[in-house]
């Protein structure tokens, strides 16, 4: 080698660490370039073939690895990652609709994903229509010949009705319409969609894969190799990269994941359960329980529930004493997400999102991994604000 200059050296150094270590921890590979050992590797490589690696956005052996751990927990065959998971969502949309193109989404949606059909619809030339989330098989009705896509929550994340998965992804089937599942709720572990014949299944990995409530990412899975590259083409072209910290990070998370949705989902049956003894509450929307809507389906198709849940309260309660029941508790944080450690709460000004809604005061819970004996005690102390 020739000699070189102290700044040079800083750059190219002559050090190169023996091959061979191992370690339970995946590596971290932080790449934006990625080198080709010679110009005919780098020609003869192509950014969609996952043998290969071609530049950091679309993926390092840090990423690579966590897709292939997030699609064999789902059983699907292919993942791409993006930075949250509406970006997931968004990523799904702009590969699989056009202008002129139709799109249908449950009345319960994520909100985002409600706003973004809205958008798809004033700026971008698609209709997005809403359906009744319960509308199972019904949906044919509302197929037409430009639907090219159904959005699918199970259950819905605020108001918690569980569609029947089944019946609607054969009426779509029939008509040659892909069905995509928000899958965040069991985080995959508690509904297998690809067997009840969902196309696509995305994630917000910012909830229960990571655990952390320290991170955003999403996911998109599929099983079919056409499908994963039409989706492919939208990840390169919207430039959906993540970084390698983060990966790393939800990498870390997935060995506990099961054992902490196991404990969210005793602890909020407890939880819910005390709330179906207090007069203040007209109904406790929680999956496994047999008076919320869809009930049934969460039975069939279910094997768990996770820590997340809405309560409604007695009409006669106002939004802002509901507001400063919120305000009093100490163990539960005011915050939008779950999946994480610590238990959170939010009210919702639900007759905004829903067309019909005729309950009372809607308040979702998402249950940590706190002692729920704490937790309880703590909303006790809380319904005195009540009044």
């Amino acid at each position: 080698m020739t000699k070189k200059s102290i700044q040079t050296t800083l750059i190219h150094s002559d050090y190169v660490a023996p091959p061979g270590f191992d370690a339970f921890p995946p590596g971290i590979h932080h790449a934006s370039t990625v080198l080709f050992p010679n110009v005919a590797a780098m020609r003869s490589t192509e950014w969609k073939d996952k043998e290969a690696y071609t530049y950091g956005l679309h993926g390092t052996p840090t990423t690579f690895a966590l897709e292939g751990k997030l699609a064999e927990i789902e059983g699907g065959s292919h993942c791409l990652l993006t930075p949250s998971g509406l970006a997931a969502i968004a990523m799904i949309d702009f590969a699989l609709l056009k202008s002129g193109d139709d799109v249908l989404l449950p009345d319960n949606v994520y909100n985002p994903n409600r706003e973004l059909g809205r958008w798809l619809t004033q700026d971008f030339g698609v209709s997005a229509r809403f359906y009744d989330p319960m509308i199972g098989a019904g949906i044919a009705e509302l197929i037409q010949p430009n639907t090219k896509l159904i959005w699918t929550e199970s259950p819905g994340s605020v108001s918690m009705e569980v569609p029947d998965l089944p019946a609607l992804c054969r009426a779509a089937k029939e008509r040659g319409v892909l069905v995509a599942l928000d899958n965040t709720w069991s985080a995959g572990l508690a509904l297998r969609g690809f067997e009840l014949g969902v196309d696509i299944i995305m994630h917000a990995l910012t909830k229960y894969q990571s655990g952390g409530a320290d991170l955003l990412m999403g996911a998109v899975i599929t099983r079919d190799r056409a499908l994963n590259d039409r989706i492919a083409q939208a990840h390169m072209r919207l430039g959906m990269g993540v970084g390698a910290d983060d990966a790393y990070l939800v990498q870390r998370g997935l060995p506990t994941m099961k054992l902490r949705f196991e404990r969210h989902d005793a602890s909020a049956r407890e939880v819910a359960a005390w709330f179906k003894a207090r007069l203040e509450v007209s109904k406790v929307l929680h999956p496994a329980f047999e008076d919320c809507p869809g009930h049934a389906h969460w039975k069939r198709d279910f094997t768990g529930a996770g820590g997340l849940f809405s309560v409604v309260f007695n009409a006669r309660y106002s939004e802002e004493q509901v507001d400063r029941l919120v305000d009093a508790l100490a163990l539960f944080g005011i915050g939008y997400s779950w999946g994480g450690p610590n238990s959170l709460v939010m009210p919702y000004r639900i007759k905004t999102m829903r067309r019909q809604w005729d309950g009372g005061v809607l308040v979702r819970f998402n249950i940590g991994l706190e002692d729920p004996a704490d937790l309880i005690a703590d909303l006790e102390r809380a319904f005195g604000q009540l009044g």
